[in-house]
């Protein structure tokens, strides 16, 4: 069916894919610089073919309601992440206790650490502890149970007593979707685990890289108050910006 498409509606469809298979209608007009107008003009076309479809202001690739396997998230826009895990890095000193999920920012972040002493880290990512453990007398907790095969993530009810048990000075969590309204994921599991370990920690550090900003998922992460720190490598949309400042109280950072 795609090979009905159009240019500009291959455009819309590469985009949409770049930013892991959807967007707010405006994030999208923004991006291709052209009018809201057209976007819904070549998106109905798009949508009769059964391409797309649309929701709540947005639009996804039909197929599309999830994310990439973590090796893919992992080497997507992997300058834009590594220079976000730089900026995080600094901001956590030696002898600091934090969690870690999975997300593939959050693994950067991990790579970014292994220079820092005596951590204490809690985490349900093996790739995660393997990057951290044995290493600068780190001390580090991997939450038990079956190990999802795309991404290496422990989630369930184990995993979530086990972290249940710890008290961190920093939560730091990645998010597949930011909007006005908060910060959403794909996975429920996930998200109830970034919700635990949000209320687990004195700060929380959310670290996002720009492609996220306006991207619909459809599970909402939690009260957005929770998070501290917005660490990203753009400036975002000023929606989201005048949000985290006037209705989360969310520091955001810009990593350089």
């Amino acid at each position: 069916m795609e090979a009905r498409a159009n240019h500009r509606q291959k455009v819309i469809l590469d985009e949409l894919r770049r930013s892991g298979g959807s967007m707010r209608i405006h994030s999208l007009a923004r991006a291709l610089d052209v009018t809201e107008e057209t976007v819904r003009r070549n998106l109905k076309a798009l949508a009769d073919d059964g391409l797309v479809e649309r929701m709540h202001g947005g639009v996804r690739i039909v197929g599309d309601n999830e994310e990439a396997d973590f090796n893919a998230r992992y080497r997507d826009n992997p300058v834009a992440k590594q220079r976000i895990a730089a900026h995080v890095a600094r901001m956590l000193p030696d002898d600091v206790s934090l969690f870690l999920d999975i997300g593939s920012t959050t693994a950067h972040i991990a790579d970014a650490l292994r220079d820092h002493r005596r951590m204490v880290i809690v985490t349900n990512s093996v790739y995660v502890a393997f990057r951290l453990a044995t290493r600068n007398e780190n001390r580090v907790f991997l939450a038990g149970g079956e190990l999802r095969g795309h991404d290496g993530g422990a989630f369930g009810t184990d995993a979530m007593e086990f972290a249940a048990n710890f008290n961190t000075d920093y939560a730091v969590l990645s998010s597949a979707g930011i909007t006005p309204k908060g910060f959403f994921l794909f996975d429920l599991e996930e998200a109830r685990f970034s919700r635990l370990i949000m209320q687990q920690a004195d700060k929380c550090i959310m670290a996002a890289d720009s492609s996220k900003f306006g991207r619909v998922a459809p599970v909402d992460i939690g009260n957005p108050s929770r998070v501290d720190y917005l660490v990203c490598d753009k400036e975002p949309p000023t929606e989201i910006a005048a949000a985290a400042l006037t209705d989360w109280g969310t520091e955001i950072q810009i990593a350089k």
